[in-house]
């Protein structure tokens, strides 16, 4: 494990014994990635940003239970999948409790308030964010378990043996999840692919 990853750990083994400051920390390095892990399945918001709380106090809950045994994020990043599919799971059984689901704008959007654009022209600009409603809406058409791998791959770094606990499936099955994600991805955003802003596609 890296450096990084054994600092997670420690944190955690410190929220283990009851350490608040500890767990302000995590929360602090992994809430905007746990935002939009489950915003980019859920589409809204708002419902990103509370079932994101909801992670994280499952994660205080389930501390003493907490085994060193992966990365903090790998064990992180499940718990927000479970939590996501128990949402959708939710929203299917009552429909009418989500009938806004989806309809936030894209000013929103949690981590669209982080990017640095300072540099970029309006006619860039506006290259851009019509890549970027392109992308999301390419993604959004994706399996779960695709959309999944290569969210976790591409924004959060996260190996095909991480990702593999997540979904609960082989390191093979990972790979083959994200190869025929990015074939789809590649095919529709084949105009697009010139700019270079989807470089990992391929």
């Amino acid at each position: 494990m890296t450096d990084e990853s054994d600092q997670d750990i420690l944190l955690m083994l410190r929220v283990k014994q009851g350490d608040i400051v500890a767990f302000e920390s995590l929360v602090e390095k992994y809430k905007h990635p746990v935002i939009r892990i489950i915003y980019r399945t859920l589409k809204d918001a708002t419902e990103a940003e509370d079932l994101a709380q909801t992670v994280f106090v499952q994660v205080f809950k389930s501390a003493h239970r907490y085994k060193p045994a992966s990365k903090f994020s790998t064990w992180l990043f499940t718990i927000a999948r479970n939590l996501t599919l128990n949402e959708i799971r939710r929203r299917s059984r009552h429909p009418a409790e989500s009938m806004d689901a989806g309809t936030s704008n894209d000013e929103e959007s949690p981590w669209k308030q982080f990017e640095d654009r300072s540099n970029s022209t309006p006619d860039e600009q506006a290259l851009r964010n019509e890549l970027e409603e392109k992308i999301e809406e390419a993604l959004s058409q994706l399996p779960d378990n695709q959309r999944t791998a290569i969210l976790l791959c591409r924004n959060d770094g996260l190996s095909y043996e991480d990702i593999s606990e997540i979904l609960n499936c082989s390191v093979s099955a990972v790979k083959s999840l994200i190869h025929r994600g990015r074939l789809v991805l590649k095919t529709q955003l084949k105009p697009y692919l010139k700019t270079g802003a989807w470089t990992n596609a391929g």
